[in-house]
């Protein structure tokens, strides 16, 4: 494998400033999931009964069989957590984005109707709440469909946006492909909303959350009381508050469950957090579907640099002048494990960095004699490379006096003469004198270590090179 497809990048060390309405300093997005009627069970056609996010400790499938107890858990979260929670946000006035499974809000007429009194987003969570992990891709993307058609039957409109959350390796890419959604949400690798690319076409991914999510209640080392799950949203939003208000305002999800959350014993926790950040200014608390449209505005897709994706010969074109003369480096570094984290100075400087440190010592000495001397005879014949030329003008090294010239050939002599390779130094890290007394200074040091300074020196120039390049 030498393209490697998971993204380590991101948006990098400089996120964009989400510059979410009003100013606000936090987007906090709360998402009910309802799964109720729509988990394991034979009577829904599967194989065994639910396991997942229940009370019972250490529950397992039961093949062939209903669990009675699992099942109530589950009646619970319809009959009474869901209501418990829609009393909580309606009156709180805070719109929240459901993750409705198909099959079960087709078995929940009232609840999806009091969804749509409460102008809350009914987004996708897939056909069944199941697991995808084992599905062949044919198989998920007929269920994919089949969600879309019967959300929309039960709904009265396609969803706009798609989770799966029990996920496989295809989920996002099929999702993207069937549903044309405007968000999907089946990643939690960020605090913003981010574009990527999936057969050509642009696509919104909105980040989920598995931390701020009362699952943990349901999870070995969860969540074990209210006050533990209210601590923690607390610290999670006076954190991403406090980056908002340094201007790299950020979303957070909050994650939720009819049968979780709306038992009596935890939902005061909620609601306290509810009341916890309605007292602080600049907090937007939207439906996902409205991040979704904020970004398509604010935001809109753009065409990124993809050095992974390059062709041997375009990535050589690109990138085989920054060392100097010295191509074989990128081609080399064509065949490493390139990824979207090499999308970027720093990422092409490691992949060329790591060629050049592990070439033989005779390659790395001929990288070090296709330098030019500084203020030399190619410089006044102005037969440097561009690079080169640029970089020797930016510390006037080409606008010297007679006298300057004269030291500077008679130095670079004596260094070529003493150490067999050029004196090399990143020029635009200096000026004119001092550079001179970093050329004097080096000329005394022994001829080991001057080759080791020099490889440096070109790593840096490497780099100021690549920084101007992308």
């Amino acid at each position: 494998m030498t393209r490697y497809p998971r993204d380590f990048r991101g948006y990098g060390p400089t996120p964009p400033d989400a510059k979410w309405p009003g100013g606000a300093r936090i987007a906090v997005q709360f998402v009910l999931n309802y799964e109720e009627g729509g988990e394991n069970n034979i009577l829904h056609g599967d194989a065994a009964s639910e396991a997942f996010l229940s009370e019972i400790v250490g529950a397992v499938p039961w093949p062939g069989q209903r669990h009675w107890n699992m099942e109530s858990i589950y009646d619970y979260g319809a009959r009474a957590g869901f209501w418990r929670l829609h009393r909580l946000f309606t009156g709180a006035g805070i719109p929240v984005t459901v993750y409705g499974v198909a099959s079960a809000l087709a078995r929940a007429p009232e609840q999806v109707e009091a969804m749509k009194a409460a102008n809350w987003e009914i987004a996708s969570h897939g056909l069944k709440w199941i697991d995808y992990k084992d599905h062949t891709a044919a198989a998920e993307s007929a269920d994919i469909a089949e969600a879309i058609r019967l959300h929309r039957e039960v709904v009265g409109e396609a969803p706009r946006g798609w989770y799966t959350g029990r996920s496989s390796i295809n989920t996002v890419a099929l999702a993207s492909e069937i549903g044309g959604f405007d968000y999907i949400s089946d990643t939690y690798d960020d605090d913003l909303p981010y574009w990527t690319q999936i057969a050509g076409r642009d696509q919104l991914i909105i980040p989920y959350t598995l931390d701020c999510n009362d699952m943990r209640f349901a999870t070995p080392q969860g969540f074990n009381s209210g006050d533990q799950f209210y601590t923690y949203l607390c610290d999670t939003f006076d954190a991403l508050y406090a980056e908002g208000a340094a201007g790299n305002a950020k979303m957070m999800s909050v994650g939720l469950h009819c049968r979780l959350i709306g038992r009596p014993g935890r939902v005061q926790a909620l609601k306290r957090f509810i009341e916890y950040i309605g007292r602080v200014e600049g907090v937007w608390t939207p439906r996902r579907i409205e991040i979704a449209n904020h970004w398509h505005e604010t935001h809109p897709p753009k065409s990124m640099f993809r050095a992974d994706l390059l062709t041997r010969e375009d990535f050589v074109a690109r990138f085989g002048g920054v060392y100097e003369h010295s191509a074989w480096v990128a081609e080399r570094a064509f065949d490493l494990e390139l990824g979207p984290a090499h999308n970027c100075a720093a990422g092409i400087h490691s992949a060329l960095s790591r060629v050049f440190r592990s070439a033989s010592p005779a390659e790395r000495l001929g990288v070090l004699r296709a330098h030019p001397d500084l203020a030399g005879k190619l410089a006044v014949a102005k037969r440097l490379t561009a690079e080169s030329t640029s970089e020797q003008a930016s510390a006037g090294l080409d606008a010297l006096t007679d006298a300057e010239r004269s030291r500077f050939e008679e130095l670079n002599t004596a260094y070529v003469t003493k150490h067999g390779f050029p004196f090399i130094i990143a020029v635009k890290d200096h000026d004119k004198a001092g550079i001179l007394k970093h050329f004097q200074a080096r000329l005394a040091n022994a001829t080991a270590s001057e080759f080791d300074t020099a490889c440096k020196q070109v790593e840096r120039i490497a780099r100021l090179r690549l920084e101007e390049m992308i």
